[in-house]
């Protein structure tokens, strides 16, 4: 029997009530709790919208792996990052090739495919694009998180975007928010002139440029070979007696030939005394020299932001700065609050790259989940090796 058409439209309404009704009590039993201060949702949203059982505190590698790892295990999670997908990778050099192969930075057992042995920084980008779209993982992108309340099983993440203040509630949170955003300063005098630049894109723009290139190790290598087949006049300066142990097998001859036939010259042994307009002044010994740079890249490295950590309440290691954390799990001191990729490596950050850290997620979603310790993995090498 057919209800009339009023009827059927009353009894709609009635179970859309019913329904948003369910979903709020919903949402307060699994997210509100003693000394939490639950914020109102925003009217544009509705409540489940906000509720999440993980969210993801970047979106490189390492954070968009462990959401995948969610959603495949039945969790929804949602992915936070202050700036665009896979935001470091885009910021790495244009023409830049990985010293890996691609199925070391594969994440969700999703297939990378490149046109060489090596991926691309192109070729990579698009295939953490694809990856979301593949699983379906919800992605905020230009959105800052400002702050964290609440407690395990009932976390609120305090959000700023374009739009202004926005808040989600949680049960569980990873930070993988990498570290590139956050160089390692030589905190000498003119270190924040316009032509003083902690990365390095690309070489074009410094043809018969003087060009100085500060660090020792494969970014400051690569960036100066690039700079040289550009035509640059490049000089490294470099507090070693050479270049680094740990250059990349092609790398290494490569740079050190150049250097040996005077075409790119190298400053061993010396420091940045401070940059000036047109020049950085170097101490070699006990004397001083004034070298031409119309562009400094100060490439030394790059570090986790420890101040958002340390305001989570993490705590550090006087000595390292390594946060606290369950080897097995990685939930740090704080309840319900994990982290996965480099972040976990304090200062040492040489040992955590995409290749081992898109483990963590999974490391992290089968503690969440209750399946206990994964079987152990073959050991990973840095890249390239």
């Amino acid at each position: 029997m057919r209800l009339p058409r009023n009827c059927r439209k009353r009894c709609c309404r009635r179970s859309k009530n019913a329904a948003r009704e369910s979903s709020s009590a919903l949402l307060a039993s699994n997210f509100s709790g003693d000394g939490v201060e639950i914020g109102a949702i925003p009217s544009h949203t509705t409540a489940m919208s906000t509720a999440y059982d993980i969210i993801c505190i970047g979106a490189g590698p390492t954070g968009l792996a462990t959401a995948i790892e969610a959603k495949i295990d039945g969790l929804r999670p949602l992915v936070i990052d202050k700036g665009c997908l896979c935001n470091s990778l885009f910021h790495y050099p244009v023409n830049m090739t990985f010293f890996t192969t691609p199925e070391r930075m594969e994440i969700g057992a999703l297939p990378m495919t490149v046109a060489a042995g090596k991926p691309t920084r192109a070729e990579a980008l698009k295939y953490y694009r694809r990856a979301v779209e593949h699983f379906g993982i919800e992605v905020h992108q230009y959105e800052r998180v400002e702050r964290i309340t609440g407690h395990e099983g009932a976390f609120i993440v305090h959000t700023v975007n374009a739009h202004g203040p926005q808040q989600y509630h949680c049960k569980k949170i990873v930070v993988a928010t990498g570290f590139y955003d956050h160089p390692n300063f030589l905190d000498v005098r003119g270190e924040n002139l316009p032509h003083v630049s902690h990365y390095f894109t690309e070489a074009h723009p410094y043809w018969n440029q003087d060009v100085v290139v500060v660090g020792g190790g494969n970014s400051a290598a690569e960036c100066a070979l690039d700079l040289f087949r550009a035509g640059a006049h490049v000089t490294i300066i470099h507090r070693g007696a050479e270049m680094g142990r740990t250059l990349k097998y092609w790398v290494k001859p490569d740079i050190e030939n150049r250097i040996r036939a005077g075409e790119i010259r190298a400053l061993f042994h010396s420091h940045v005394v401070a940059f000036e307009p047109g020049k950085v002044v170097v101490q070699n010994g006990r004397s001083e020299e004034s070298v031409p740079a119309s562009q400094v890249f100060v490439l030394t490295g790059y570090h986790p932001d420890f101040a958002f950590l340390e305001k989570l309440g993490i705590r550090l290691a006087t000595t390292n700065r390594k946060p606290a954390i369950d080897p097995e799990t990685l939930e740090s001191n704080v309840p319900g609050i994990y982290l996965a990729g480099v972040v976990i490596g304090g200062d040492d950050t040489s040992h955590i790259f995409i290749e081992n850290g898109r483990f963590h997620g999974r490391q992290i979603i089968a503690a969440i989940t209750g399946k206990g310790k994964l079987p152990d993995k073959e050991p990973v090498a840095p890249p390239g090796e």
